[in-house]
C-alpha cells in the first residue's frame, strides 16, 4: 500500500450528486473491484491498481475552515470518491474533523460509507442539526461481497452499523448501488434501520471478469437489474420505507 501524505488546494467541491462533495482522500483501501472512482487514477498519476494507494489531504480540516465562510451553506456529499471512513480514517481522522466543522457551521451533510468506523463519531452526529449516514450494502450474500469487495466490511457488520446508528435518533440510509447477486433478499435485514433506501444498477464494467469467472452473467443483464429493482421497490414499500430506484 503507497499512503503519502499531501497538501490539497480545496477541500469543498461542487458535486452533481448533492451540492458539494468533500474526499478527504485519494484512493480507497476498500479496493471494490466494480469502483467508478478508480477513473481518479487518469489524473492523479497513480500507476498502483486501485485500492494499493492513498493520498492523506492532512491540510482537509484547515482549508474546510476558510471554505465554509466563504460558500453558499448547502449539504455537503462525505464522500464520492473515497470512502471517509476507510482504516486510515482511524489515525488520520480527517473525516472527522471535518463533519466537527461542518456541525459547528450547522451545514447539512449526507454521509456514505461501507465501515462501522463512523460509529467512533457518534457525538458529532448525534449533536448535529441535519447530517444522514448511510452504508452502501450491495448484497445480502457475503460470499458475493467477497468477490466483489474484497477488503470492505462484511455485511452483517454493516447492518449492525445502521441498527446502532437508527437506534440512536440519526437519520440513516441503505445504499443498495450497485445491485449485486443476493441483492433480492436484502430489504428485509434493512427493516427498522433505515429511514429510506437508494437503488441503482451496475453501471460500469470494471467487474465484468468476475461475472464471467463465477457464470453469474444472467446476474449482468438488463433484465435482473429491473426484476431486482422492482421486488425491492416492492418490498421497501410493504415495509414502509422510502425506496428511490435510480434507473
Amino acid at each position: 500500500m503507497n499512503v503519502k501524505e499531501i497538501q490539497s488546494k480545496t477541500i469543498l467541491s461542487a458535486s452533481k450528486v448533492y451540492n458539494y462533495v468533500i474526499n478527504p482522500y485519494v484512493g480507497c483501501q476498500h479496493a471494490c473491484h466494480y469502483c467508478y472512482a478508480r477513473f481518479i487514477k487518469r489524473f492523479s498519476g497513480h500507476k498502483e491498481p486501485w485500492g494499493m494507494f492513498v493520498d492523506i489531504k492532512i491540510n482537509a480540516a484547515d482549508l474546510l475552515r476558510v471554505e465554509v465562510n466563504k460558500k453558499k451553506c448547502a449539504r455537503v456529499w462525505i464522500s464520492g470518491l473515497c470512502d471517509p471512513y476507510q482504516p486510515l480514517e482511524a489515525k488520520y481522522k480527517l473525516s472527522r474533523k471535518c463533519l466537527e466543522i461542518l456541525a459547528y457551521n450547522n451545514w447539512p451533510v449526507t454521509i456514505q460509507t461501507r465501515s462501522s468506523l463512523v460509529l467512533r463519531d457518534m457525538d458529532i452526529l448525534k449533536g448535529a442539526n441535519d447530517f444522514e449516514v448511510g452504508l452502501t450494502i450491495t448484497t445480502a450474500d457475503d460470499e458475493i461481497r467477497k468477490l466483489f469487495e474484497p477488503n470492505a466490511p462484511p455485511i452483517k457488520e454493516r447492518l449492525s452499523t445502521l441498527d446502532e446508528l437508527h437506534r440512536s435518533g440519526i437519520k440513516t440510509y441503505a445504499m443498495i448501488a450497485p445491485i449485486l447477486p443476493g441483492a433480492e433478499t436484502l430489504v428485509n435485514a434493512l427493516e427498522g434501520k433505515v429511514d429510506y433506501v437508494i437503488v441503482d444498477r451496475m453501471n460500469y464494467h470494471y467487474a465484468d471478469w468476475i461475472y464471467t469467472k463465477y457464470r453469474l452473467e444472467d446476474k449482468l443483464s438488463d433484465d435482473f437489474f429491473q426484476r431486482t429493482g422492482r421486488e425491492l421497490a416492492y418490498v421497501c414499500k410493504k415495509l414502509n420505507i422510502a425506496c428511490n430506484l435510480t434507473f
